[in-house]
């Protein structure tokens, strides 16, 4: 079926001389009553309205078109790219150029909406870098000053304000630290030393080392009813000690007094275990889950809190299930609790 939709330059030039060309020759054939003049009338304007109407197209329209494909391309034609632009692109229809181009626009705002919130990213993560910096600094300062001021004098006062200063400089020790490993796992530095292992025996040994922490707010640790038989994953042992740390602190952090958080450990298919940590505390917002493995990202609610750290765990957590070629995800309802789990590969003989 016949359709004019996607006509070349040279197609368009013919219709539109046939469209000129037939009525005028009817009209002389019609006037002169001899079809030699007709025919003759006709073939002479077809082929001179035909050569006219497409030196026109390709002198005046497909030129531009073919500035637009250079510009769209943004840069100097090579040999090749010459040549399509001589041959092959006037046979391209003007659909066909509408299409390329709106294609083009669709990648290009695309790019800039990406671009935006590449900026949009990088302004959080300037402000929040200045918060975390910025809180311990202050705080140093404070103390100095008050040290400075007369409180050396006050023994009690002395003693107080250096073990303060002195968990400040702690607290942005760690930060240093946490943000030269991240950076060097997102350059691809990090290297695992990978070892078989049962992974119910390494929560277990995270379980006690945040016991005493876990404590202070009345919070039990555990591993689900059922998950206790143990699972052997092939992965670098204090890497995911790293990791369970991170997931586990955080379960004490936002969790509530009194609260649980268990530990589910399930055997996926014949190559992957799945482990994930589970907890009854404050829960996350559906606008902020997908946000929170961002650096220094953290929730109104988590900011309301009087919680140390360097708001990388969850970042850094990320970057080490990713070099594992694992994944990691999470799942949160505000007010009832948040599960955040990663994959591992199993037993390697």
């Amino acid at each position: 079926m016949f359709s004019t939709k996607n006509l070349s330059p040279r197609q368009l030039s013919l219709f539109t001389a046939l469209a000129i060309s037939i009525p005028v020759s009817l009209l002389i054939f019609a006037i002169e009553k001899n079809w030699r003049w007709g025919l003759g009338s006709f073939i002479i304007i077809l082929i001179s309205s035909y050569l006219l109407i497409s030196f026109v197209l390709e002198r005046f329209i497909y030129r531009k078109i073919k500035l637009i494909y250079k510009f769209i391309y943004q840069t100097k034609a090579t040999k090749k790219e010459e040549t399509y632009y001589k041959y092959i692109l006037p046979q391209k229809g003007i659909d066909e150029v509408r299409e390329d181009v709106e294609a083009w626009a669709e990648k290009q705002n695309q790019e800039l909406e990406l671009l935006k919130q590449s900026e949009q990213f990088r302004r959080e993560f300037l402000q929040n870098l200045s918060h975390e910096f910025k809180t311990p600094v202050f705080a140093i300062q404070g103390y100095i000053e008050s040290l400075l001021d007369g409180g050396m004098n006050n023994p009690e006062i002395n003693r107080k304000f250096l073990q303060n200063t002195g968990k400040n400089i702690e607290r942005l020790t760690n930060l240093i630290q946490d943000l030269d490993e991240i950076s060097k796992l997102e350059r691809g530095e990090l290297i695992l030393t990978k070892t078989n292992f049962v992974i119910q025996d390494l929560v277990k040994e995270v379980f006690e080392s945040l016991l005493l922490k876990a404590e202070k707010s009345s919070i039990s640790f555990s591993i689900k009813k059922g998950c206790e038989s143990p699972l052997v994953v092939f992965a670098d042992k204090e890497k995911i000690r790293q990791v369970l740390d991170n997931l586990l602190d955080n379960s004490i952090k936002y969790g509530k007094n009194g609260g649980h958080t268990v530990a589910s450990i399930y055997k996926v298919d014949n190559k992957h275990i799945l482990i994930e940590i589970s907890d009854d505390g404050i829960g996350i917002s559906e606008k902020n889950v997908q946000r929170i493995f961002e650096r220094f990202y953290r929730t109104d609610e988590g900011r309301s809190r009087d919680i140390t750290g360097s708001g990388l765990g969850l970042a850094i957590c990320k970057h080490i299930i990713e070099a594992h070629d694992q994944s990691i995800h999470v799942r949160s309802t505000e007010g009832v609790g948040t599960t955040v789990g990663f994959t591992l590969e199993g037993k390697k003989e």
